[in-house]
């Protein structure tokens, strides 16, 4: 199974919510959906299952447009929402043989359905209790439920562990990474870029309506090599050096503490030890030079920095004037 997104527009007035947007989820992968607050997630995400319409663009599931087919859009993509929704007086047994005749599957076989993956999801002993009094894990864990009610190839979550603590967080990333092992297909579209990294197979980070980088997390950890600050300790002449810095072309960022500068500089190794080399030769006395640890938020956080300006963001005169 390939999803394809091509072309997505989508305007809220005059506000452009998607400008663009293109992405591919490969069969089986588990791929964080992450952008700054407002880049366009949750409007992709309700475009994808069915709940907005777009002003311009497609998406595809093996080359069938799922826009136009409501059919392969309900049977093939569950939906786990950022909100549960209210249900009054409605019991977990009742909630789950609802959505199951949603499918069409009645009687014996969607009570035994249901019961299945409300062991699954850890509510196995939670029948007979009403909805609207599960806390919000649980509340979760049968949204969860729900959403696979109808067995389906793309699992389409959106900031599910919102809220959640940490017993239960840590609870329902397992139960994510088990139905990844099962073989579904996941987007999971978080604010928490250290627990993608450590969950996801793929990685799309989105800003402004765009797909600014998306790959595998190998690709992806090839691509934070560059991301990480290179810190650079002189001995006098701070200002020569930071003039030098901005005339690069690959530093993006300087940070000026005492005698330390850190560089945001998106050379390879072999353009770093060139960059060691220029400052030598210019005569700018450099007595360390090293990279920092990266992470998936050093290049989330640079790739979306929309200040292209190389801005000294502190500086203390040696002079002391």
């Amino acid at each position: 199974m390939m999803l394809k997104i091509q072309g997505l527009h989508k305007k809220y007035g005059n506000y452009h919510a998607l400008d663009g947007l293109s992405m591919e989820l490969r069969d089986g992968v588990l791929f964080g959906f992450v952008g700054p607050n407002g880049a366009g997630k949750t409007t992709t995400i309700k475009i994808m299952t069915g709940l907005l319409k777009p002003d311009q663009g497609t998406v595809t599931l093996d080359g069938r447009d799922v826009l136009a087919d409501a059919v392969t859009l309900r049977t093939r993509i569950g939906y786990v929402p950022d909100h549960f929704g209210m249900y009054d007086n409605l019991k977990v047994s009742e909630y789950m043989e609802f959505f199951a005749s949603c499918y069409h599957l009645e009687g014996f076989e969607a009570r035994k359905r249901s019961r299945n993956l409300l062991e699954q999801v850890g509510l196995g002993d939670k029948l007979n209790a009403f909805v609207d009094g599960l806390s919000r894990g649980m509340q979760q864990r049968l949204c969860l439920a729900r959403a696979l009610i109808h067995d389906p190839e793309l699992l389409i979550m959106d900031e599910p562990t919102a809220g959640l603590d940490p017993r239960t967080h840590l609870e329902f990333r397992q139960m994510v990474w088990e139905l990844h092992e099962q073989g579904k297909t996941i987007l999971l579209s978080s604010h928490n870029l250290a627990e993608l990294s450590e969950l996801c197979t793929d990685i799309g980070i989105i800003d402004s309506g765009k797909m600014v980088l998306s790959g595998s997390m190998d690709e992806i950890m090839e691509r934070i090599y560059t991301s990480k600050q290179i810190m650079i300790r002189v001995q006098g002449q701070m200002e020569k050096a930071i003039a030098f810095l901005k005339d690069n072309p690959l530093v993006r960022t300087i940070t000026i503490c005492e005698k330390d500068i850190m560089v945001g500089f998106t050379g390879d190794e072999q353009m770093e030890s060139e960059l060691l080399k220029q400052m030598i030769e210019a005569g700018i006395p450099v007595c360390g030079f090293a990279r920092e640890p990266g992470s998936l938020e050093s290049i989330f956080m640079q790739i979306t920095d929309h200040n292209k300006e190389k801005v000294v963001l502190s500086y203390e005169d040696e002079s002391g004037l």
